[in-house]
């Protein structure tokens, strides 16, 4: 029998006590919660910036992505100069126009302000939309129209002025597709790239800048005598 350390009697035996969660240090909390609030800012911040990112596709893929098209043909707006080069090349004309992938009508309200009954066509309806929305806000929806519609899939005879924006993979299709349908008195109008075989009765401009006018009469002139 085991005896008390002071007396006589037995020991009571001790009660193992329970240990609570470890404190940490002051500093240590501080630092932690300091880092949790730098972890839900970040968070926020990052679905911030990420939100804003997907406003900005969503506002911009229609303006700025090709439609879909047999040949693609981005968007790319006309400078100031450009729409100054056709312009001048359309002076003393008369009669209707029309711009091939017309993008945001820049050209077409262009020649509606000159006196043309003009019309544009675009795939893009986004693109469309914004340019039947220009022409109301610059007073020429009258007489500036705008089409959706694929360009291969429309026929140009009745227009005597045309106007292109092209690429280079798309040129040498349209100009057959121009001399199947336009009439001799009718103008094709060139931007950015000229067509590959037919020799152009006016060149205006230089660099991105430079338009090239083609007769259909002189081209076809031109063809009749080389087959005879």
């Amino acid at each position: 029998m085991e005896r008390g350390l002071g007396g006589g009697g037995a020991a009571t035996p001790e009660m193992p006590q329970e240990e609570g969660p470890p404190r940490l240090p002051p500093d240590s909390l501080e630092v932690e919660g300091h880092s949790l609030k730098r972890s839900k800012w970040g968070v926020l911040f990052t679905g911030i910036v990420g939100g804003a990112l997907v406003a900005v596709y969503a506002g911009a893929t229609p303006f700025i992505a090709p439609a879909l098209r047999k040949v693609c043909l981005p968007f790319v707006p006309a400078t100031s100069k450009q729409i100054e080069n056709v312009v001048r090349m359309l002076g003393h004309r008369r009669g209707s126009l029309v711009d091939i992938g017309s993008g945001d009508g820049r050209i077409v309200i262009a020649a509606a302000k000159e006196g043309f009954t003009a019309v544009g066509y675009e795939l893009n309806p986004w693109l469309v939309w914004y340019s039947r929305y220009r022409a109301w806000r610059e007073g020429v929806h009258g007489s500036a129209k705008f089409y959706i519609s694929d360009l291969w899939k429309v026929s140009f005879s009745q227009y005597s002025n045309v106007v292109i924006f092209g690429v280079p993979q798309m040129m040498l299709q349209l100009e057959k597709k121009l001399e199947l349908e336009l009439e001799d008195d009718a103008r094709v109008i060139a931007c950015r790239f000229p067509f590959p075989h037919w020799t152009p009765d006016h060149i205006t401009g230089e660099g991105t800048d430079t338009v090239w006018a083609y007769d259909v009469g002189t081209f076809r002139g031109r063809g009749k005598s080389l087959e005879n």
